[in-house]
């Protein structure tokens, strides 16, 4: 375990980033009295298909109409 203090940690952050990164334990601390822990973050997989079945898309969804022509300022002819 390295117990550092607040002005150490901010001097050499990249360092005991990596320190902690390398499985050290990295405690910062105010005065001689521990504060806090760098420890690295479990890293998360992503998980594809988590909407699965709960998102539904209409039938007609991208089906253009003549609504759409007026709100886009088109003219229905140029088609």
């Amino acid at each position: 375990m390295k117990q550092i203090n607040i002005f150490e940690a901010k001097t050499h952050l990249s360092a005991h980033i990596q320190a902690a990164l390398d499985g050290e334990e990295v405690i910062i601390a105010k005065a001689g009295k521990p504060l806090v822990r760098l420890q690295p973050l479990e890293k998360q997989e992503r998980k594809l298909g988590g909407w699965k079945g709960k998102v539904k898309i209409a039938p007609d969804f991208d089906k253009w109409t003549p609504e759409m022509d007026e709100l886009f300022g088109l003219d229905p002819s140029e088609k």
